[in-house]
């Protein structure tokens, strides 16, 4: 059989759908990594008043980074083997980022010009970004070991893939601790953070992810 005509006949026995073995360390994984960056947080910062838990502003954190993990363990899941469609889960992710942009915008047009300052950069938006990204390392950790099993082929991708995961679970946590309640600052800041920790799985994805 010719080389060509292998590879071929490889390609069609392939399957291109998500592994349940994957798919279920995965979510263990995620699901460790929140406890252990809500416990970070917990301890390091302490949880918000209880009276701020029936405004309006850590749900939309919440709503925002859980839609992000969807949308990350989607990609996660297909960039951990070869022949995965990722344009469903990159689309999501765009929409999801570019929903919250606009939200923060919308918010931000509607704030007085004299409040504008504040309801971006909050009172901890040098902090926050490392924050979460603090937080998320030792999901990031346990993510890149867990996907590694599965031998990933494109591993900077698959890399930037687990750093998003764990930066939006980290992100998550921190959403329970964080007192800035304003959309716009969540549109930037925990999206820089979660940005810096998705570039930081990229960058260590040559050491972490690079099969044994």
């Amino acid at each position: 059989m010719k080389t060509d005509r292998l590879i071929e006949f490889l390609a069609q026995g392939a399957s291109t759908e998500p592994a349940p073995a994957l798919s279920g360390r995965l979510l263990m994984t995620a699901s460790l990594g929140l406890l252990i960056s809500l416990a970070i947080v917990m301890v390091l910062i302490g949880p918000l008043p209880a009276e701020m838990l029936t405004t309006a502003s850590p749900w939309i954190k919440l709503a925002y980074t859980f839609l992000l993990v969807v949308a990350a363990v989607w990609l996660t899941t297909g960039l951990a083997k070869p022949l995965a469609r990722l344009a469903t889960p990159v689309t999501l992710l765009w929409l999801i980022l570019l929903g919250m942009l606009g939200l923060g915008a919308w918010t931000l047009i509607q704030t007085p010009a004299n409040d504008r300052f504040t309801a971006l950069f909050g009172q901890t938006w040098l902090l926050c970004p490392w924050i979460v990204l603090l937080v998320s390392l030792p999901t990031l950790i346990a993510l890149q070991k867990t996907v590694r099993e599965f031998a990933p082929t494109h591993l900077r991708q698959a890399g930037f893939a687990c750093g998003l995961l764990a930066g939006a679970l980290g992100a998550a946590a921190y959403a329970l601790a964080c007192p800035e309640d304003s959309p716009a600052f969540v549109a930037v800041w925990y999206t820089a953070g979660i940005l810096m920790t998705a570039l930081t799985g990229a960058l260590s994805s040559r050491w972490l992810l690079r099969w044994a």
